[in-house]
Order: structure tokens, then C-alpha cells, then sequence
């Protein structure tokens, strides 16, 4: 059995975020962790924490993941599988959406992901293959999303700095049938390797990750309890 962390932000491409690289990789290889899904947050905040012009014609997508790709290099050395992941939030409110499984393409114009909201982004995200996952739906300032646009919800975070209600996000997943993931919500060395998901069969890439959460066959990982 493998465990892989589905909800991780670094300090390159997350204003939030403290953690580089090296300190992620060490402190999830010594957690006993095999792969790590990179989930820096795609929003407003984090183009102007990057200095970079929405309306400009140059390519926003590879700035932004500067911390997928500084993982991917140092779990390259240490054997740990990093995948590409991102954390979502459209104007119309303060949800925030894990994605997963996507091209770079899906990302291109993120003005336009921004204005378009979760109504008009969920297809286009199914037609392109990637799997949306609403990520602490009942977190303060977070609402549900209608559930025909989600592929799952998280019913597990492990953030130890908000109550996220997950007993009621894993009754919203119940209800609607919808997939449930767990996540440490990674941002400072306390979060490192909180919950997860645990896997028979370790994904070979960031598109064979998405299919295995659309298939369900994974469990959660019991949250570690802080000393």
C-alpha cells in the first residue's frame, strides 16, 4: 500500500505557503509517503504574489507551477512521485476547488477561469479529462457547490487552523453520491503528512492519478494526531 497526499501548497506559487521543496520532500519521505499531489492555489492572490499581468499575452500557467516543478526535481532524488494538482477559486465566491489530472491548456487564460465561475468551468473540466474536487465545503466562508458540478468533495482536511466540518462534508459526499478525499491542507511544517489517501498501486503520472480518484478505489488515511 502506498500513501499519497492529495492537498499540498508550497511557498513558490502560494502566498500562504512557508515550505520549500527540500523541507516538503524529507519531512513526507519521513512520514512514510510515496507520492504528493501539488495543489498551489490558482486565484487573483496568487497572479499579483507572482507579479503577473493577467492581460498579458505571455504563458501564466508554467509561472504558476514553479512548485510543482521545484517537487517534482527534489522528489525525483528522494523517490517520492509528485503530481500536478491545483487549488481553485472563481470571483463569484470564496469556494475553493481541487483539481486534478489537467492539462495545461485547461489553465490558459486564468481571467477568463476566474469570471467564468464553477457552472461554466465543471464542464469544461470534464470534457478535458480532470477530476474537480470542492475542497473544505464546509469551512467558514465556504458553501457547498451544487453537487452536479463537483466529481467529489473533501470530507477529510487535516488543516489544524480551521474547522472544516468534515462530518458534514462526508454527509453531503453520502447524499449525492459523490467521491471523498482527504487532504493534510499542507502549508507549514506542522501540516506535513496530517491524512491522505492510501493506494494499492502508485499512479505512474498526474493523469493516471485523476482516474484512480474517479474510480474510487483508495481510502482515507486516519488523520495523525499532533503530540
Amino acid at each position: 500500500m502506498y500513501k499519497i497526499e492529495t492537498h499540498l501548497h508550497t511557498t513558490y506559487s502560494s502566498k500562504c505557503g512557508w515550505l520549500e521543496a527540500e523541507e516538503l520532500i524529507a519531512g513526507y519521505k519521513a512520514a512514510g509517503y510515496s507520492g504528493i499531489v501539488v495543489t498551489d492555489h490558482f486565484n487573483r492572490t496568487t497572479f499579483d504574489y507572482l507579479q503577473i499581468d493577467l492581460a498579458s499575452e505571455a504563458d501564466k500557467v508554467h509561472p504558476f507551477l514553479e512548485g510543482y516543478h521545484r517537487m517534482k526535481e527534489e522528489g525525483r532524488k528522494q523517490g517520492i512521485q509528485i503530481y500536478k494538482g491545483a487549488e481553485l477559486r472563481f470571483d463569484e465566491c470564496s469556494n475553493d476547488y481541487l483539481l486534478y489530472g489537467y492539462h495545461n491548456e485547461l489553465l490558459r487564460n486564468p481571467e477568463e477561469i476566474f469570471r467564468m465561475g464553477i457552472a461554466a468551468f465543471a464542464p469544461l473540466c470534464r470534457a478535458a479529462g480532470a477530476v474537480l474536487i470542492q475542497a473544505h465545503p464546509y469551512r467558514r466562508g465556504c458553501t457547498p457547490a451544487i453537487a452536479c458540478y463537483l466529481d467529489g468533495v473533501e470530507v477529510l482536511n487535516g488543516s489544524p487552523r480551521h474547522d472544516s466540518h468534515n462530518d458534514r462534508a462526508a454527509e453531503y459526499a453520502e447524499q449525492f453520491g459523490l467521491i471523498g478525499t482527504a487532504g493534510s491542507d499542507c502549508h507549514r511544517p506542522e501540516d506535513i503528512g496530517i491524512t491522505g489517501i492510501r493506494v494499492e498501486h502508485l499512479p505512474e503520472n498526474s493523469i493516471e492519478l485523476a482516474h484512480l480518484l474517479r474510480s474510487g478505489k483508495f481510502s482515507l488515511l486516519e488523520p495523525k494526531v499532533s503530540e
